[in-house]
């Protein structure tokens, strides 16, 4: 299906990609991109990707299609270093978490957003980062959102779609500001809490007495906070307004849950926590 595939960014998710498409064997050669050489060299030491190159021009010039799964605030750059490099019938995606931010810097960089971009954002992940912590299953039963605009070609999205489909993903399409929105409340903003909580334990004066004792509910609550700074650092910059809404209804929700706890109110508290496990239950299936 893809006679050679160029990834820019053999981390977690680019790695991931890499591994699960060979294991399906829909794709004869990988090729990995990025500024570390080090990096890149222990990806084919893995396995994960057959060869590398630290020059994008090179790594798109003949390849059928392109990942781009880079922090948010590289895409642009990236974008307008292959843009007038890439092969004739290329098919370009991203795995980027925010996909205003990404289909606005291919505008910027291609003048307008041509008809082989195909924005997208497998919804899978790891607390660890880097190829190492690469999955061939990674995105076996999870979903993975495209954002196709209306001048996207269909059958660059056919393709798109085939690829992640090939890793036992399961494929889905949002409008672009509709998955801004839904992403902001259920992946950026646990993410900002899970970092805002392990911050406000570590300025505690008892920090090493709370860690040493930590229970499940926080290993839990707090996992995602060992993520990768750089790529969260641009996700609430590039999905600044969605996110300060999620916030802003979060902190609202957690002032009144405040009060309850105030006043003493059992009732009340009882309520809203047999709603909030309800619809926890209705909705979010355990593995």
């Amino acid at each position: 299906m893809i006679k050679k595939l160029a990834i820019f960014g053999v981390g977690l998710i680019g790695g991931s990609l890499a591994k699960a498409l060979r294991l399906a064997g829909v794709c004869e050669t990988i090729v990995g991109c990025s500024r570390s050489e080090e990096h890149l060299k222990r990806a084919v030491e893995l396995g994960v990707i057959d060869e590398y190159t630290l020059d994008p021009a090179t790594a798109v010039g003949d390849a059928d299609m392109v990942l781009l799964s880079v922090p948010l605030g590289a895409m642009r750059p990236l974008l307008e270093k292959i843009a007038d490099h890439l092969a004739e019938g290329a098919v370009v995606t991203d795995a980027g978490s925010s996909k205003a931010s990404v289909v606005a810097a291919a505008k910027l960089a291609f003048g307008e957003v041509p008809d082989f971009f195909v924005p997208g954002h497998p919804i899978a992940g790891r607390e660890k980062s880097g190829v190492e912590a690469a999955l061939a299953d990674l995105f076996v039963d999870h979903k993975v959102i495209l954002t196709p605009l209306p001048n996207t070609s269909p059958s660059a999205v056919e393709r798109v779609t085939k690829m992640w489909e090939a890793t036992g993903a399961k494929v889905q399409t949002l409008g672009v500001e509709q998955h801004d929105k839904v992403l902001a409340a259920t992946s950026h903003l646990p993410h900002v809490v899970a970092y805002s909580l392990v911050e406000t334990v570590s300025e505690t004066d008892c920090v090493d007495q709370i860690f040493e004792y930590a229970a499940g509910g926080f290993r839990d609550s707090s996992r995602v906070a060992s993520s990768d700074p750089v790529m969260w650092r641009d996700v609430c910059l590039e999905n600044r307004e969605a996110i300060l809404d999620s916030i802003t209804e979060f902190q609202a929700n957690l002032g009144d849950l405040k009060s309850l706890i105030e006043t003493s109110d059992a009732d009340a508290l009882l309520e809203l926590f047999a709603h909030a496990k309800k619809v926890r239950d209705q909705h979010v299936t355990n593995s």
